[in-house]
């Protein structure tokens, strides 16, 4: 696997199921109501996949995507929605229903929900774990993956959805975001507070419906 200067391996690997993998994440500090989980990880790096797969084996879970939260939000200065807006109440109990500002000067409909009743909430993005809020988080995940396969299937993902414009639009809109997440990701460096990798892209064989999982790798 091909990192960024400045991530290290994780590793050793072990193939786990995937209920075996949800087990972990609810069973994570069972004093607190809700627990918090965050899933962090470089773009594309299959975040969103995994938040899927927990959001789904988890019964009455919520799924936070920090995507909503950086919405036309100076990029990665969204923070403050995230531990402000929905950690910081979640942690007093309340539940939360959070229509950013950008949201209303833009007219996007909907909120972002999370009942107080919640025992779960699954926290999913790049950004998802940083510095200044780490102690609202009950259990962190950082996916792995490999530089270059992220990016392969991050622009071919881009290109299918459209979002970006063409292929040529696409391309150059990915290396101008890396450039900011590089920086970011080399200054918050969230793999160091993660209590389990979970490899996103492949290290081993996996029969289906396993994961590749590693602990925290040090420094």
């Amino acid at each position: 696997m091909t990192l960024p200067h400045g991530e290290p391996p994780a590793g050793p690997w072990r193939a786990i199921a995937g209920d075996e993998l949800a087990s972990l994440v609810m069973g994570a500090a069972p004093e607190r109501h809700p627990r918090i989980v965050a899933i962090d990880g470089r773009s594309a790096s299959g975040k969103s996949t995994l938040a899927g797969f927990l959001h789904s084996a988890i019964p009455g879970s919520a799924l936070v995507h920090t995507d909503d939260l950086a919405w036309n939000e100076p990029m990665f200065g969204w923070g403050h929605l995230l531990a402000d807006g929905i950690l910081a109440p979640l942690r007093r109990g309340e539940g939360v229903t959070l229509r950013p500002s950008a949201w209303v000067r833009l007219g996007r409909q909907g909120a972002i929900d999370v009942p107080g009743t919640t025992d779960v909430v699954l926290v999913e993005g790049v950004g998802a774990n940083q510095r200044e809020f780490a102690d609202l988080i009950d259990f962190t995940i950082w996916t792995q993956s490999d530089q270059a396969e992220a990016e392969r299937r991050g622009i071919a993902r881009d290109i299918a959805s459209g979002v970006n414009g063409d292929a040529e639009q696409s391309a150059a809109f990915w290396h101008g975001w890396m450039a900011h997440e590089t920086r970011f990701l080399a200054e918050e460096r969230p793999w160091e507070r993660a209590d389990l990798i979970v490899a996103g892209t492949d290290v081993i064989p996996l029969d289906t419906g396993q994961f590749a999982v590693a602990a925290a790798p040090d420094g």
